[in-house]
Protein backbone atom coordinates (compact mmCIF):
# COMPACT_ATOMS: atom_id res chain seq x y z
CA UNK A 1 0.00 0.00 0.00
CA UNK A 2 1.10 3.66 -0.91
CA UNK A 3 0.11 6.25 0.70
CA UNK A 4 0.36 9.61 -1.11
CA UNK A 5 1.50 12.82 0.27
CA UNK A 6 -0.61 15.28 -1.47
CA UNK A 7 -3.82 14.23 -3.83
CA UNK A 8 -5.97 17.73 -4.51
CA UNK A 9 -8.62 15.74 -5.74
CA UNK A 10 -9.11 13.80 -2.70
CA UNK A 11 -9.10 16.72 -0.50
CA UNK A 12 -11.29 19.08 -2.96
CA UNK A 13 -13.88 15.98 -3.26
CA UNK A 14 -14.16 15.64 0.49
CA UNK A 15 -14.11 19.16 1.34
CA UNK A 16 -17.00 20.00 -1.30
CA UNK A 17 -19.02 16.86 0.11
CA UNK A 18 -19.16 18.37 3.47
CA UNK A 19 -20.52 21.57 1.92
CA UNK A 20 -23.15 20.05 -0.32
CA UNK A 21 -24.48 17.33 2.47
CA UNK A 22 -24.24 20.18 5.19
CA UNK A 23 -21.44 18.44 7.21
CA UNK A 24 -18.99 19.46 9.19
CA UNK A 25 -15.91 18.22 10.52
CA UNK A 26 -16.07 15.53 13.21
CA UNK A 27 -16.77 17.36 16.72
CA UNK A 28 -13.46 16.77 18.62
CA UNK A 29 -15.32 16.04 21.93
CA UNK A 30 -18.51 13.71 20.27
CA UNK A 31 -21.02 13.62 23.84
CA UNK A 32 -23.41 11.93 25.71
CA UNK A 33 -25.45 12.32 28.07
CA UNK A 34 -28.21 10.81 30.03
CA UNK A 35 -30.62 10.33 33.48
CA UNK A 36 -30.09 7.38 35.38
CA UNK A 37 -32.10 7.49 38.46
CA UNK A 38 -31.11 10.32 40.71
CA UNK A 39 -27.90 11.32 38.74
CA UNK A 40 -27.09 12.35 34.90
CA UNK A 41 -24.01 11.19 33.11
CA UNK A 42 -22.31 12.67 30.51
CA UNK A 43 -19.48 10.67 28.53
CA UNK A 44 -16.77 12.71 26.35
CA UNK A 45 -14.89 10.69 23.78
CA UNK A 46 -11.29 12.33 24.23
CA UNK A 47 -9.41 8.84 22.27
CA UNK A 48 -5.57 9.26 22.15
CA UNK A 49 -5.43 12.02 24.56
CA UNK A 50 -3.54 11.34 27.97
CA UNK A 51 -5.71 11.50 31.19
CA UNK A 52 -2.77 13.94 32.81
CA UNK A 53 -3.74 16.67 29.49
CA UNK A 54 -7.33 16.66 30.76
CA UNK A 55 -9.38 19.43 32.58
CA UNK A 56 -12.43 19.55 34.31
CA UNK A 57 -13.49 22.82 36.02
CA UNK A 58 -16.75 24.00 37.38
CA UNK A 59 -18.07 27.57 38.07
CA UNK A 60 -21.24 27.90 38.90
CA UNK A 61 -23.61 25.95 36.60
CA UNK A 62 -21.08 25.47 34.00
CA UNK A 63 -18.35 22.72 33.53
CA UNK A 64 -15.78 23.05 31.28
CA UNK A 65 -14.00 20.18 29.47
CA UNK A 66 -10.32 21.42 28.19
CA UNK A 67 -7.82 18.58 26.59
CA UNK A 68 -5.30 18.83 24.96
CA UNK A 69 -4.25 16.29 21.82
CA UNK A 70 -0.60 15.73 21.09
CA UNK A 71 0.60 14.44 17.77
CA UNK A 72 1.92 11.11 18.26
CA UNK A 73 5.01 11.47 15.99
CA UNK A 74 8.43 12.71 16.83
CA UNK A 75 10.36 15.72 16.37
CA UNK A 76 11.90 15.11 12.54
CA UNK A 77 9.76 12.63 11.54
CA UNK A 78 8.22 12.93 8.11
CA UNK A 79 4.70 13.74 7.85
CA UNK A 80 2.73 11.55 5.55
CA UNK A 81 -0.78 12.20 6.81
CA UNK A 82 -2.38 14.10 9.30
CA UNK A 83 -5.91 14.09 9.88
CA UNK A 84 -6.29 13.69 13.36
CA UNK A 85 -7.42 17.11 15.30
CA UNK A 86 -4.41 18.05 17.07
CA UNK A 87 -4.33 21.13 20.12
CA UNK A 88 -5.77 22.44 22.60
CA UNK A 89 -10.06 21.53 22.70
CA UNK A 90 -12.71 22.42 25.23
CA UNK A 91 -16.63 21.95 25.74
CA UNK A 92 -18.56 23.84 27.84
CA UNK A 93 -21.96 22.14 29.03
CA UNK A 94 -24.74 24.47 31.04
CA UNK A 95 -26.42 22.99 33.66
CA UNK A 96 -29.66 23.03 35.25
CA UNK A 97 -30.40 24.77 39.04
CA UNK A 98 -31.45 21.04 40.16
CA UNK A 99 -28.09 19.73 39.90
CA UNK A 100 -25.98 19.85 42.23
CA UNK A 101 -22.15 20.80 41.03
CA UNK A 102 -20.48 20.42 44.19
CA UNK A 103 -20.36 16.97 44.17
CA UNK A 104 -19.69 16.77 40.69
CA UNK A 105 -17.31 13.52 39.79
CA UNK A 106 -15.42 12.37 36.99
CA UNK A 107 -13.57 9.17 36.04
CA UNK A 108 -11.50 8.90 32.85
CA UNK A 109 -11.08 5.03 31.24
CA UNK A 110 -10.33 3.73 27.71
CA UNK A 111 -10.47 7.39 26.27
CA UNK A 112 -14.16 7.76 27.65
CA UNK A 113 -14.40 10.85 30.05
CA UNK A 114 -17.60 10.38 32.41
CA UNK A 115 -18.77 13.04 34.57
CA UNK A 116 -21.48 12.12 37.51
CA UNK A 117 -23.48 14.50 38.53
CA UNK A 118 -26.07 13.84 40.97
CA UNK A 119 -29.53 15.98 40.95
CA UNK A 120 -29.62 18.12 44.04
CA UNK A 121 -31.36 17.44 47.25
CA UNK A 122 -34.19 20.13 46.75
CA UNK A 123 -35.12 19.48 43.42
CA UNK A 124 -35.73 15.53 44.36
CA UNK A 125 -39.25 14.54 44.90
CA UNK A 126 -40.45 14.82 48.25
CA UNK A 127 -43.58 13.80 50.11
CA UNK A 128 -45.59 16.91 51.72
CA UNK A 129 -47.64 16.20 54.70
CA UNK A 130 -50.83 17.55 54.98
CA UNK A 131 -52.45 19.35 57.54
CA UNK A 132 -55.95 19.30 59.41
CA UNK A 133 -57.95 22.35 59.68
CA UNK A 134 -58.18 22.12 63.32
CA UNK A 135 -53.85 22.34 63.43
CA UNK A 136 -54.39 25.40 60.85
CA UNK A 137 -56.69 27.18 63.52
CA UNK A 138 -54.28 26.03 66.15
CA UNK A 139 -51.60 27.96 64.03
CA UNK A 140 -53.33 30.87 63.88
CA UNK A 141 -54.10 31.33 67.32
CA UNK A 142 -50.25 30.49 67.83
CA UNK A 143 -49.44 33.57 66.21
CA UNK A 144 -51.83 35.69 67.46
CA UNK A 145 -50.44 35.87 71.23
CA UNK A 146 -52.06 35.92 74.10
CA UNK A 147 -54.59 38.63 73.50
CA UNK A 148 -56.48 35.74 71.27
CA UNK A 149 -56.43 32.80 73.84
CA UNK A 150 -57.58 35.76 76.50
CA UNK A 151 -60.78 36.66 73.76
CA UNK A 152 -61.45 33.48 73.31
CA UNK A 153 -61.28 32.59 77.08
CA UNK A 154 -63.70 35.57 77.40
CA UNK A 155 -66.31 34.42 74.49
CA UNK A 156 -66.28 30.74 76.52
CA UNK A 157 -67.13 32.26 79.97
CA UNK A 158 -70.52 34.46 78.76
Amino acid sequence: MTLMRFDPFRDWERVSEQVLSGRTAPRAMPMEAFRRGDEFFVALDLPGIDPDDVDVSVERNVVTVRATRRPARDEGAELIIDERPQGEFSRQLFLGDNLDTSRLSADFERGVLTLRIPVAESSKPRRVEIGSRDERRQLTDDRAGAPARARAEEHANV
